[in-house]
This record gives C-alpha cells, structure tokens and sequence, in this order.
C-alpha cells in the first residue's frame, strides 16, 4: 500500500493539486465566520441558488465561459443571502427554513429557465456535483505572454486574493461582528455591511469553485476544515490557519487517495473531488480523536493534582 501511495504522489497532475488547494483554501477562509455565526449552510443555498444567475447570464452573452455568467451567479448569490435574511426578519421564520425556501425557490426557477430558454446547452449532473477538476490542465491561458497556465487556477488566485485582503483589511470588523453583532453595531461598526459584504465574499467564492469541485464539495470545504480547525483552538487566527492548513492538506490526501485507493480495490480511479471530502472529513475525524484523548488526559492529569494537593493538606 505504501508503494502504491508514492507512485500516486510521482503521478501527481501538479496544476490540479494548485487548483484544489487554491478552491480549498478560498472555501475555508470564509467558512471560518460562517461557522462562528451559525451559518455554515449558507454556501450551501447560495451554491443551488446561482442557477438562474447562470441562466440569464448565458442568454444575454451566448456564452458558457464567460465573465457575464460569473458575475450573474455571484448577483443571485448575493440575493440569496439578501432574500435569506428578509424572510427570516419580517416573516418570522427560522433561519434555516428561510435557507431553504430560497434557495429551493431559486434552484427550480434555474431549472426552468434552462429547459425553457436554454435547453441546447449542455448540463452534465456529475459535473454540477463533483466538478471538473481533472479537466483543469486541458483549459490554459497564455500568462505574461509565455507561459500557459489553467484559467481555473488564475481565477481562483484572484479570489484567493480577495478573500486574504478582505480578512487583512476588516479582520477587527469580521471578528467583533462575528462574536457580538449588537456590541459591534454600539460601537458604530455596520454590522449589517459585514454581513453582506461577507456573503458577497461566499457567493464570489462560491461561484468560482464551483465548475471546479462542484456544489457538493464546495459545501464540504467551506463546513469541514473550519469545524476540524475550532476543535483545536478558540482564537479566531489560529483557527482560520489551521482550517486554511487543513483545506490544504484534503486536496493533496484527496488527489493521492482518488489516485491509490482505488486501485487497492479494483478500480482503476475516481473523481478526486469527491475524495477531497473524504480526506477532509477523515481529517476531522482524526482531529477530533485527538482532541478526546488530549481532553482525557488533561482531565486525569488534574484529578491527579487534586488528589496529590488533597493528601498534601491531610498530611499537615
């Protein structure tokens, strides 16, 4: 097995490991906050919701890959958010359920609008779920007039800069409007701005991982590497590097794993999106046992102390 492991390390496709790591990477930042407000599911809605953005998009441009479908998509992410927080404030219906009329709602009218008004278009569902990171090499694009690089991997470089400016320049902002909205509003930062500028972030996000990993795991990445991070530490920095070390770590495992493991069984390969999440939650699985066996230990150590200042005092 450990041979198989290092031939699939010496295969490695080098672009779809940077695409991969750069998707993750991109997803995890923004799942930080997402996680500390309870809204970890809002990428999630915003990935079904773009469907129309898309949509309308195409008709008006007449082209699949281009910067007007993007900016479409990221728009309807955008009104998901909007239209999440409208229902669940003046409806008076629980956040979650909010989540999912809209983007449910959004979703079907997607749908119907490709059937009806763009049905010559092709729409692979494994790609819709899983992505197309494989097919990332294959799509370059001339960089400094000599070098052929991915577009996949030079848009999400610019996204990935976004997302570390956003962080650098409001990271006071996002953190006291993250941990206490209503202190944050007191102290005349517009937390409601935060907010929405934080879910443009998740729909820009969002909508440039999604032709690569898919909806599925776009979801994966943005929930999993944060949960895995604020098993390890309370403070919000360490916890957006490790999520960040984390994402990173699911891409490679996952390109090693789609490469080796199923050879182990008799297949040839699988989709190494898909075993993205299955690093990251693998991940997680062994930073939580980490956390029980470092929390058992800490407990016994204590009771040990207890015990010792308690025969100390009865010795006197």
């Amino acid at each position: 097995m450990i041979n198989e492991i290092f031939n699939a390390w010496g295969n490695l496709d080098n672009w779809i490991v940077v695409a991969g790591i750069l998707s993750a990477i991109c997803c995890a930042i923004p799942g930080c906050f997402l996680l500390l407000r309870g809204m970890s599911m809002m990428g999630d809605a915003i990935s079904h919701a773009v469907l129309p953005g898309l949509a309308v998009a195409f008709l008006l441009s007449g082209e699949r890959a281009s910067l007007t479908m993007f900016i479409g998509a990221a728009v309807v992410g955008v009104l998901t958010a909007l239209f999440t927080q409208w229902i669940s404030r003046f409806g008076n219906v629980d956040r979650g359920a909010a989540m999912g009329i809209v983007f449910t709602t959004l979703f079907a009218l997607g749908l119907l609008m490709i059937v009806k008004a763009a049905d010559h278009v092709d729409l692979d569902p494994g790609c819709v779920l899983y992505g197309a990171i494989e097919l990332t090499p294959l799509d370059t694009i001339p960089f400094l007039g000599q070098t052929e690089i991915p577009r996949a991997v030079i848009v999400l470089s610019l996204v990935l800069i976004v997302n570390v400016s956003g962080l650098v320049l409001f990271y006071k902002e996002l953190k006291l409007c993250s941990f206490d909205p209503g202190l944050a509003t007191s102290m005349g930062i517009p937390a409601n701005t935060i907010h929405f500028g934080l879910m443009t972030v998740v729909a820009l996000t969002t909508v440039a991982c999604f032709e690569i990993v898919g909806s599925i795991i776009v979801i994966a990445m943005l929930v999993v590497p944060a949960a895995s991070a604020f098993l390890l530490t309370n403070r919000l920095l360490p916890m957006i590097l490790f999520s960040c070390l984390f994402a990173a770590l699911s891409s490679v495992f996952g390109h090693i794993g789609a490469i080796s493991i199923p050879k182990l069984i008799g297949f040839e390969s699988t989709i190494t999106s898909g075993m993205m999440a299955v690093a990251s939650g693998a991940l997680f699985l062994a930073t939580w046992i980490y956390t029980l066996i470092n929390r058992s230990l800490k407990t016994g150590s204590q009771i040990t102390e207890t015990k010792n200042g308690l025969n100390k005092k009865l010795n006197r």
